[in-house]
């Protein structure tokens, strides 16, 4: 058990002025993890007025790294936040008016999805899952779930919020719990008071900052041995990590064999292309970062065949969007929709080698997709078909 004056310091501690300015930096967290989760989504499943830019090549990157930095960045603020307001969670009554009520309903739902959203998050960048939903749809369901309950907590709350952020920050209002002590303690205690708060505050913020920078590192370089807690450092076959192996996706064999052919088709005209044939080909060099969807990213230099030039081989390019198909038998990413857009881009390759060398079996051998400002899990590798689309 605490001693009276810190038990009452710490009592001091809690509450609306804290609790309110954790709150800001929480609100700009998960609204900037919010808005770029939406943005990845749609990327990988896009509604027909969204349109991605191909360029700058680096756009995704940047906010699928500010995404998962973001969410890193709210779990220390959350866990601030509910240490500064839980007491209140049980005051009575537990439900009351109309009003109360919408607020505790408010409440439980966003600290529910909050959470679940930061832990499914966190285990997805580890590529972790423990459970049998899929995490893609359910996390951006989820997504709208808390952004609605945030809402109505700010609209419930915002009267709460203003007066607590009109106190200073020092504020000396008597504590919710006295103890009896001395005359000498209280003042001691009350003196105390203003800085046991904003050590606090103090404290969130470096919490933040640490877990920013423990996984930073995954998506800018110069940040990498800070990255201790990120789950790709950077570093893989050819300086590129590797999220599927060639083992794990079950193509090794169909990837060496012999007979390995590239079909590409364009509205019934047809060609297959061996490795080979596509080395002979007027061959491209681009740097394009490759960027995935759990927050890291890598800088690299790619080299193969401009796809708008393997399109011409063939025939006509009818301005269409493409369709590429892995060697992969399974799985929902075996293929990728490539948009137009991007398939007229001179940096959109299909690639055959990798900072400076062939690419090894798991960086996608014997050619892959790589297209500027896409997330990693479209850059189809171990390429077998492309399709024009009709």
């Amino acid at each position: 058990m605490l001693p009276a004056p810190l038990a009452a310091a710490v009592t001091r501690t809690r509450g609306a002025g804290l609790a309110a300015r954790v709150g800001i930096a929480l609100g700009v967290a998960v609204a900037v993890c919010f808005c770029t989760g939406l943005i990845s989504h749609w990327i990988q499943h896009p509604p027909g007025w969204f349109a991605w830019p191909v360029h700058p090549v680096w756009l995704y990157r940047v906010t699928q790294g500010a995404h998962v930095i973001s969410g890193v960045v709210a779990i220390p603020l959350v866990l601030v936040k509910l240490w500064a307001v839980y007491p209140r969670l049980f005051a009575r009554p537990l439900l009351g008016n109309p009003l109360r009520l919408l607020e505790r309903g408010s409440i439980a739902l966003l600290v529910g999805a909050i959470l679940f959203q930061l832990v499914t998050g966190l285990f997805n960048t580890a590529q972790f899952y423990p459970w049998k939903f899929f995490f893609t749809t359910t996390h951006y369901a989820m997504a709208y779930v808390a952004a609605g309950a945030l809402l109505v907590h700010l609209a419930v709350k915002l009267p709460v919020v203003r007066a607590a952020l009109a106190r200073p920050e020092d504020d000396r209002s008597a504590p919710a719990v006295a103890p009896a002590h001395s005359a000498a303690s209280t003042s001691k205690m009350t003196a105390g008071q203003p800085i046991a708060r904003r050590a606090l505050l103090t404290a969130a913020g470096i919490g933040a900052a640490v877990a920013a920078l423990s996984v930073a590192g995954q998506t800018i370089p110069y940040l990498r041995w800070l990255a201790i807690l990120s789950p790709r450092s950077g570093q893989g076959p050819q300086g590129v990590p590797v999220n599927r192996t060639a083992a794990a996706a079950g193509v090794s064999d169909r990837a060496r064999a012999a007979d390995y052919r590239l079909t590409v088709d364009i509205g019934g005209d047809r060609r297959e292309f061996t490795r080979a044939d596509l080395e002979a080909l007027p061959q491209v060099t681009a740097d394009l970062p490759i960027a995935c969807v759990e927050g890291w990213s890598a800088a690299a230099r790619w080299t193969g065949v401009r796809l708008r030039d393997l399109l011409a081989t063939v025939g006509p390019y009818p301005d269409r969007d493409v369709r590429f198909e892995s060697l992969e038998t399974g799985g929902i990413y075996r293929t990728s929709i490539l948009p137009a857009r991007h398939v007229h881009a001179p940096d959109t390759l299909v690639a055959l080698r990798l900072n400076g060398e062939d690419l090894v079996l798991d960086h996608g051998y014997p050619c892959r997709l790589i297209a500027p400002n896409r997330p990693g899990v479209l850059q189809t590798k171990w390429l077998s078909r492309i399709e024009v689309l009709a």
